[in-house]
């Protein structure tokens, strides 16, 4: 075997492996407690501060979002979501979330390409989804792993990591508090 092909199939074993160790299941947390209802949790007014990091760390940006939510006449929950960025920018989404199974969620919003799929287990929810983001005037479709924990007082910690082509190119984090 010429060195080429040794280099090749040493990536390709380590890729595999590195592939594997990086996949959580959220049913390892199903005895957490406490238990995350998201539809219960989000239902009404909840807030958000949030920061977006690169992949070394750098902080790129700040926010508050403040969240009111629904439960439509269909059954879902309707998220309209106002963030206030530290630089001034204002945006906004409205997520409607439908319950598909006993744990497993779907989600769409104007910014998501195709649905976003969640499953959750005990004090913990997992999404995946791409959203397409503006970066410097062109589109970009970023894809979200993205976990959220309920904790004991009711805070609800959000760590998502962002990829573009499989490689990682940042985190959001976020703190949300319900209000009422």
């Amino acid at each position: 075997m010429n060195n080429v092909a040794v280099k090749l199939a040493l990536f390709l074993i380590l890729t595999a492996g590195l592939a594997g160790c990086s996949t959580i299941d959220v049913r390892q947390y199903a005895a957490n407690k406490p238990p995350l209802d998201l539809f219960a949790y989000f239902t009404g007014t909840t807030k958000g501060w949030g920061i977006v990091q690169d992949r070394g760390g750098k902080l790129l940006r700040q926010f508050v979002v403040d969240i009111e939510g629904t439960i439509d006449e269909n059954g879902n929950l309707v998220l309209d979501e106002d963030f206030f960025w530290s630089d001034g920018e204002e945006t906004k989404r409205i997520w409607t979330i439908t319950k598909t199974g006993t744990t497993t969620y779907s989600g769409t919003a104007d910014d998501i390409i195709g649905e976003a799929t969640g499953e959750s287990a005990g004090n913990a929810l997992n999404w995946g989804y791409v959203v397409a983001l503006e970066v410097d005037g062109s589109t970009w479709n970023i894809t979200f792993d993205d976990w959220m924990f309920l904790q004991p007082d009711g805070i609800l910690l959000n760590r998502a990591e962002m990829k573009k082509f499989g490689f990682r190119v940042g985190e959001v984090t976020i703190a949300f508090q319900k209000i009422n």
